[in-house]
């Protein structure tokens, strides 16, 4: 159960000492002890990212941060919401799309993306087209237009920032590897994507379901409002994930180099911020070197930076992808979640080498694992049978990775893998 899921508390790493440790300023005039101070900061950022660490870490302090993920996070469960033309409009008008299909009214989670330049200089022309469409709409739609006016600048602002720190720790772990690899591919791919993501609670699905069923596109039923909470999670186990009602994403591996993403906020269905019923972010993660299973635990209103496959093979092993899934309270039928990711990759064009890669770690580190049972348990499964599911619905680097294969070779082989039509995910 939740209270028995073991926690992990991130290391957390002040934006101050990012910048400083990434800087390329001669270091000649700081101190004996600020040097050995930011020796030890490199050495456990790395312990934390490399091998024998979780893969991921928080960084706190951001600057403007907070008061963007203030303002955007709330506008991703009422986007989620909106019917479908309004929904498009609104995305039309933000220059956003989606990744996910948003007329299947099954949907857990709902996704608004949009490409990133590392070139700040097209925020500032679309911004200006924005309010010429504002300024053009009718009447009647001035309002909802209003609510979402700071859509489209939040979103790449916030974006913005979180790929500055991505790049800033992408230098420091190339000055540890001894390489500008991790930097250069990056910087040589132009462009990052954000999403701005809502996970639905069970009412969301309820509220999506009986609009459009007024509107007479849907034969889905819902329980009314006033029903009884049995009721609702009857309905919750008709929209899981993967036959699992306790999941909003199954488990996986991003495919890129780092994934940055906000602490999440937590919005019950009467539009009102509550704090996580567990005081953890509700991402779960595989520790190999733990073999075992915890749930992250961030700085509030920190930025969270997950290692992908992408810099695993770049680092040549020096840093470790994450295995992770995202819960779902099952008990809390009101509560969705909230939050902003945006995912750093090699350009489409980049060649992977497999020469000097660890060959056991092929097998995608998750399969290295005993399964035999731990002490720690992932709500009603125990140990053994969790770490054999991950092992049925994962599939090991060594399937979709080969030496000289492109990024976008890599990219189209993982995501068959996990949902084409034979995926191991393809109908969970």
């Amino acid at each position: 159960m939740e209270e028995a899921e073991q926690a992990l508390e991130l290391y957390q790493l002040d934006y101050s000492d990012l910048i400083l440790l990434s800087s390329a300023k001669d270091s000649s005039s700081s101190s004996f002890q600020q040097i050995q101070r930011l020796q030890l900061i490199t050495q456990t950022v790395m312990e934390n990212l490399g091998p024998t660490g979780p893969g991921l870490i928080a960084v706190k302090s951001v600057p403007v941060a907070s008061n963007l993920r203030r303002s955007l996070l709330p506008l991703a469960r009422k986007l989620a919401l909106l019917n479908y033309e309004d929904q498009n409009r609104i995305l039309k008008e933000h220059n956003l799309g989606s990744d996910v299909p948003l007329k299947n009214l099954d949907r857990i989670v709902s996704s608004f993306a949009s490409q990133l330049n590392y070139n700040r200089t097209d925020m500032d022309s679309t911004e200006g087209e924005a309010v010429v469409v504002n300024d053009d709409i009718e009447r009647h739609k001035d309002e909802l237009s209003a609510e979402f006016e700071n859509l489209q600048h939040d979103f790449k602002e916030l974006g913005i920032r979180l790929m500055e720190i991505g790049l800033c720790l992408a230098r420091i772990c190339d000055g540890v590897i001894g390489s500008r690899e991790l930097e250069q591919s990056l910087l040589e791919s132009c462009t990052a994507k954000g999403r701005l993501i809502h996970y639905h609670s069970t009412v969301d699905n309820c509220i999506i379901k009986q609009a459009a069923k007024r509107k007479g596109l849907s034969n889905g039923r819902c329980p009314a409002n006033g029903t009884t909470k049995a009721s609702l999670q009857r309905a919750l186990a008709k929209s899981s994930c993967g036959g699992r009602a306790d999941l909003w994403q199954q488990w996986h591996y991003d495919y890129g180099i780092f994934t940055l993403l906000t602490d999440p906020m937590f919005i019950l269905s009467n539009d009102q911020e509550f704090l996580s019923p567990s005081g953890h972010t509700y991402l779960k993660i595989f520790h190999p070197e733990k073999d075992s299973v915890f749930m992250v635990k961030a700085p509030p209103e920190s930025v969270i930076v997950q290692v992908g496959e992408a810099a695993d093979i770049l680092s040549k092993g020096m840093l470790r992808a994450t295995l992770h899934c995202v819960c779902k309270p099952v008990d809390l039928v009101e509560l969705s979640r909230e939050t902003f990711v945006v995912f750093l990759q090699p350009a489409w064009s980049k060649t992977f080498s497999l020469l000097d890669y660890p060959a056991e770690r092929l097998k995608s580190g998750y399969q290295q694992a005993d399964l035999s049972a731990k002490d720690n348990h992932d709500a009603e499964l125990e140990p053994k049978d969790l770490f054999r599911e991950i092992h049925n619905i994962v599939p090991p680097l060594s399937l979709r990775m080969r030496h000289g294969m492109t990024f976008a070779e890599f990219s189209r082989e993982t995501t068959k893998q996990y949902y084409g039509g034979s995926g191991l995910q393809s109908k969970r």
